[in-house]
C-alpha cells in the first residue's frame, strides 16, 4: 500500500497521466492486487474501506510476535506496522 500511495504521489506530481500509469505497472513485475483493484479508487479519492486498518494492525502485530519468536527480524513489516497504527 505504501509503494502504490507513493507511485500515485509521484505519478500526479510529474504530470503523469494516473490511469495510465496504473495500467501499464499492473501488467508487469510491479503489479499487485493493491494496484490494481485500489489504485484506481485511490485516484478517484474513494477511501472506503475494505478492510479495516485496526484489524490489519492487529494482524501485523501477530506477525510481528511470531517473528520475535522465532528470533527473525522483519523491518518491512515493522514499519507497515508502525505507519498503519
Amino acid at each position: 500500500m505504501v509503494g502504490v500511495a507513493e507511485a500515485l504521489i509521484y505519478s500526479h506530481k510529474a504530470g503523469l497521466d494516473i490511469d495510465k500509469m496504473i495500467n501499464l505497472l499492473s501488467g508487469g513485475a510491479a503489479g499487485s492486487f493493491s494496484l490494481s483493484a485500489l489504485g484506481p479508487k485511490m485516484h478517484k479519492r474513494d477511501f472506503d474501506p475494505g478492510f479495516y486498518v485496526e484489524h490489519f494492525a492487529k494482524d501485523l502485530a501477530i506477525v510481528l510476535e511470531e517473528a520475535k519468536n522465532e528470533n527473525m527480524s522483519l523491518p518491512g513489516t515493522s514499519l507497515s506496522h508502525q505507519l498503519y497504527r
